[in-house]
């Protein structure tokens, strides 16, 4: 009840709904509304983070989960988004959501994309994309850590400034590509033929 109290006073001082949102917000962006410590915000973060609350939905208005989850920075581009929920890669609280589904403070998102499934917690509501760093002020990440990437070079590769290949270096680059397409299983030659007889 006192912030709420604070945030009429402050809003009351500066005129306005945005100028106050915004000084309230970075009043209270030195704390992190998800931790149970209260944890120090860089000034330019905690800024940009009440700017970009500012800029998020007025009281009655909501945010569509394609628009939130691009905003976030978990999808490259907004129509990624609604591609992604209209193939049902996006969940929200355990459901399978259409693009327009209107999502909410404390929702758990889970989005699978590029072969990695992210899980979130909505801290923050906003519309416009932001930073890296302000876009992980705006949820919890509980997703699993992401698959550990292979050791081996791909098959096929050649060093840069080698030149042209040659007919022997092209067969054996078919032949590596066909290996790596099989997952490591055929014999010599190019694929799709006959061993030679003698």
């Amino acid at each position: 009840m006192a912030s709420e109290d604070a945030d009429e006073d402050v809003n009351r001082d500066t005129g306005g709904r945005v100028g106050g949102q915004v000084e309230a917000a970075a009043a209270r962006g030195a704390e992190s509304p998800g931790a149970g410590v209260a944890q120090p915000l860089d000034p330019k973060i905690a800024a940009a983070v009440a700017a970009a609350e500012a800029a998020g939905p007025a009281g009655g208005e909501t945010v569509r989960i394609d628009s939130w989850i691009w905003a976030v920075r978990l999808i490259k581009t907004r129509s990624l988004g609604a591609a992604a929920c209209r193939g049902g890669h996006v969940h929200v609280n355990g459901e399978r959501v259409k693009p327009a589904y209107s999502v909410r403070v404390g929702d758990e998102v889970r989005l699978r994309h590029e072969g990695r499934e992210r899980v979130v917690i909505v801290r923050r509501l906003i519309r416009k994309r932001v930073g890296a760093p302000v876009a992980v002020q705006c949820y919890i990440d509980n997703s699993p850590p992401p698959p550990p990437r292979e050791a081996t070079a791909p098959a096929g590769l050649r060093d840069r400034g080698t030149g042209r290949p040659t007919k022997r270096d092209r067969r054996e680059l078919e032949r590596l590509r066909a290996l790596a397409a099989q997952g490591g299983l055929g014999g010599p030659g190019r694929p799709g033929t006959r061993p030679r007889s003698s």
